[in-house]
């Protein structure tokens, strides 16, 4: 008998929330063209994924989390580096932590939000 996957395992594989096998997404984060496709349904165990129609809008709040954490974690980031940095810094800082990490933050978001809405049954 195999041991089940851990929910964080899971999640920060982009796992199938009931089986923790199949995979959400069709390609990686940073092939853009496609960063949001995913399977329509798990592979392994037959999930549809997209729950109801606009079920991933309430994602949105799971990423407006991770958007204040990274903008504080920038903020304390440069005050420890560099404490006399222009307000220039900060913006650029944030803009650019935005930019580069949107596509990981929007992914995780909704894997974050079905995990919380569908059981795992292994």
């Amino acid at each position: 008998m195999s041991q089940k996957p851990s929910l964080l395992y899971s999640i920060f594989h982009q796992k199938c929330p009931r089986c923790r096998q199949g995979d959400l997404f069709v390609s990686s984060a940073y092939d853009l063209p496609r960063f949001l496709k995913m399977y329509e349904k798990c592979d392994h165990c037959g999930l549809r994924y997209e729950l109801e129609p606009s079920f991933f809008y309430g994602a949105m709040y799971v990423s407006y989390a991770f958007q204040i954490a990274l903008f504080v974690a920038v903020f304390v980031a440069i005050q420890v580096l560099y404490p006399q940095a222009d307000t220039w810094v900060y913006i650029v800082g944030v803009i650019g932590g935005v930019l580069l990490l949107f596509p990981v933050i929007i992914r995780y978001s909704r894997t974050i939000w079905i995990h919380i809405f569908v059981k795992y049954r292994g």
